[in-house]
């Protein structure tokens, strides 16, 4: 069998990358021919404007709103936009009164409705649960596959509620890949079909609710805390704690005795009756679905499980505050310009094209001839990110934000620098007196290991910026992290791959004086020193230093601390010789 070569390789994976680049070309132009993409990618309310509305926050009863609800009703506001796929959307209060949303683009009416909806949570009895994945819709048309209520419900846990078309719905629904438009409001008199979303620990579950039993707002408060023991010691689980309004604790003192009935004739904590469970429902998606292990009748429950700190925290500020009956007028309405407008962004992009002119000037006077892989490179770093910017605002409704355009700036010098770190192995190689395709694969070796610890730490960077900071920082660390992927697909799949072709060329293998790697310009030092003669560690280059002084004096300045002592003792033992030989003449 034959055995691939570097060239061979080389050339493979540049197909490879070829082979990306079309098929990422060829998904942005389908969605642009359909009417669903665009070739530009979609700007940010900072540099396209958008809309902006005023809301004027309503408590039922008509009673006031403090500012600790006010900026919880924020965050719900927050979790919804997010949710519905708008991105860079700006949202806070003013005057410690008012919410302002500001949002790119013009939104929907859909988009409408959900900020202005009232936060609903509520608690429902299970009917059902199952795995998150949908059944096909053709399997269930046989209706013998279909539950038959046999008579009307007589509760809300009642099993008659699961008609065939609410079967049907629970069936079909793919809780992995949820549909992205918002349904209306449930109806609370009637059975919802809906998911529990996945977590980091427990995968997504759907279920069939019965009718609301408890309102969210007879919650009075909520609270977290480690759980005690039997014996009153404390334990290292956390658990959640929710207290009911008087209405709230007859009703789920009824509830619990109902659902504990199903505990109990299921076996108890070996049992798996999906009816045992309530659910907790904010904004008709489940929260948390425990089981009722007891009758609860002080209006006191406590909900236990795999809890940490943060979990059983977040639970309970859901609790607390998504049961606000706070709903959302809308003050005013109207279009806002480009918060920073268009100078900046030219401003933005100039810096960037000066910055780029930087990197090739300096490429071009550094490395002759090699500096243009450096630019290709860049030129297909850009193509990929530019490719990835366009089709992420098309499937996921990325927006580039000035923040944005700013790491994509910043991201092309360090994109450069993992070049010139392998250029400059190679050259430590070629100075060694090694051939150039030898210098390349050993030079490559070497600079694999730093360009992948420098691109580690530039997505640790980035990942941590995105998940702790919010607003437009938050562009700023996603273009950063996505250009230090894009850096690492071009160093492997583009850069390598070149040099490796390259290295067999007469032009760069021969060294010519503007390839950017001869050896003499170099002060390189040949292994193989004539007469027999090998090369001993730290030998200069003498023989370089009468023809290129500068070159032999770059030589020296790239020793070691090692090679330079090892190289000044050996001057010394030779200046000795030739004392001695001297004084016995």
């Amino acid at each position: 069998m034959a055995r691939t070569g570097p060239k061979n390789s080389g050339l493979r994976v540049l197909v490879w990358l070829g082979v990306i680049l079309a098929v990422l070309t060829a998904v942005l132009a389908g969605g642009t021919i359909a009417g669903k993409a665009s070739w530009a990618p979609k700007l940010a309310l900072d540099l396209e404007g958008g809309t902006q509305m005023i809301l004027a926050p309503k408590v039922e009863g008509g009673s006031g709103i403090n500012e600790e609800q006010l900026n919880q009703a924020v965050a719900i506001i927050r979790q919804r936009v997010d949710g519905s796929g708008v991105a860079e959307a700006e949202i806070s209060t003013q005057s410690g009164r008012n919410v302002v949303v500001s949002l790119p683009g013009t939104p929907s009416k859909e988009t409408r409705d959900l900020i202005q909806a009232s936060a609903d949570m509520n608690f429902r009895p299970v009917l059902l649960n199952g795995d998150a994945a949908a059944v096909p819709t053709e399997s269930l048309t046989p209706e013998d596959k279909l539950p038959k209520p046999t008579a009307e419900p007589a509760n809300s846990s009642d099993v008659n509620w699961i008609t065939p078309d609410i079967y049907r719905q629970f069936e079909t629904l793919d809780c992995n890949n949820p549909p992205t438009d918002k349904p209306a409001a449930s109806d609370p008199t009637k059975p919802l079909v809906t998911c529990e979303p996945a977590t980091a620990t427990t995968p997504a579950i759907k279920y069939v609710l019965g009718p609301v039993e408890v309102k969210g707002s007879n919650i009075v408060t909520s609270s977290f805390q480690l759980q005690q023991g039997s014996q009153g010691a404390v334990t290292n689980q956390w658990a959640v704690n929710i207290q009911f309004d008087s209405e709230g604790t007859a009703k789920f003192r009824d509830v619990t005795q109902r659902l504990n009935q199903f505990y109990v004739a299921a076996g108890g904590e070996t049992g798996n009756d999906p009816k045992a469970q309530f659910a907790i429902v904010l904004d008709d998606k489940v929260i948390s679905a425990p089981r009722s292990l007891a009758v609860i009748t002080d209006g006191r429950p406590q909900i236990t499980g795999n809890f940490n700190e943060k979990s059983a925290k977040a639970l309970s500020d859901q609790l607390r505050f998504g049961a606000l009956p706070i709903s959302f007028e809308i003050q005013s309405d109207q279009q806002i310009s480009a918060t920073l407008g268009g100078e900046q962004l030219r401003m933005g992009l100039l810096a960037g094209v000066i910055g780029l002119l930087l990197v090739v000037v300096y490429s071009l006077f550094q490395y002759r001839a090699l500096g243009f892989v450096t630019i290709f490179s860049l030129v297909v770093a850009g193509a990929l990110t530019y490719l990835a910017i366009a089709i992420l605002g098309w499937t996921e409704n990325y927006r580039l934000s000035l923040a944005g355009v700013a790491g994509l700036i910043v991201a092309i010098g360090q994109t450069a620098d993992s070049f010139i770190v392998y250029f400059e192995r190679i050259r430590d190689e070629l100075r060694e007196g090694r051939g150039l395709v030898s210098a390349v694969e050993n030079g490559w070796k070497r600079a694999k290991r730093t360009v992948l610890a420098s691109k580690a730490v530039n997505l640790l960077a980035a990942l941590v910026l995105y998940f702790v900071a919010v607003g437009n920082v938050r562009g700023f660390a996603f273009t950063l992290g996505l250009t230090a992927i894009a850096d690492l697909i071009v160093v492997f799949m583009f850069t390598h791959p070149t040099l490796q072709l390259l290295a067999r060329t007469k032009f760069f293998g021969e060294g010519h004086r503007f390839s950017g790697l001869d050896p003499k310009r170099l002060g390189a030092v040949p292994l193989y020193r004539g007469a027999g003669r090998l090369r001993t560690p730290g030998a200069k280059p003498a023989v370089v230093r009468a023809k290129n002084t500068g070159a032999a004096a770059e030589a020296e300045r790239r020793m070691t601390i090692a090679e330079r002592r090892l190289a000044e003792k050996q001057e010394q033992l030779t200046g000795s010789s030739k004392s001695a030989a001297k004084e016995n003449k």
